[in-house]
């Protein structure tokens, strides 16, 4: 993911440069110091494994991995029909930028969501301890979910008698 990053950096950085360049002002010699294609080809394939193996991106939805995926591949396209981050013409620049920001941030929320936090807990008339293990994300839906329970379970109910406090199925 870092290396998407850097990536992300150096086509900024090259479209900069492209601007206050002039393009007859440079030798036949100038060469990129980096061989993108070739890193990225490498990145993808990591983002991919990443993907597949079921812990870096658990909590990742099938929507937006197709989003990640797509807008990998319209990177890929976009650097294979141009052969260099350099010869991209600054309306295609901008297109990856949006792609790798596209990826980065689902990414980055989807490794965040991710992460395992273990708690060790006492139960309720027990001295024993347990260690209860739950991804951000799990621990998110699991608050929301409580929280629609208690909303759900007590109700107020006003009308011309006033307020009367009502439960399920009683």
């Amino acid at each position: 993911m870092y290396r998407l990053v850097l990536i992300l950096v150096m086509v900024v950085a090259a479209s900069a440069a492209n601007a206050t360049i002039d393009s007859k002002s440079r030798s036949s010699a100038d060469k990129p110091a980096l061989d993108v294609a070739a890193s990225f080809s490498e990145q993808v394939a990591v983002i991919e494994k990443n993907l597949a193996d079921g812990e870096t991106y658990s909590e990742i939805t099938q929507k937006d991995r197709e989003t990640v995926r797509a807008a990998l591949q319209r990177i890929s396209n976009a650097l294979a029909n141009a052969g260099s981050v350099e010869n991209l013409s600054d309306a295609e620049k901008a297109k990856v930028f949006n792609d790798q920001e596209t990826a980065n941030n689902i990414l980055t929320q989807a490794g965040e969501d991710s992460r395992v936090i273990c708690n060790r807990e006492k139960k309720v008339g027990s001295h024993r301890t347990t260690t209860q293990c739950m991804t951000v994300g799990a621990r998110r839906r699991a608050a929301d979910e409580s929280q629609k329970a208690m909303r759900d379970n007590q109700r107020v109910m006003c009308g011309n008698n006033g307020c009367q406090f009502s439960r399920p199925g009683g």
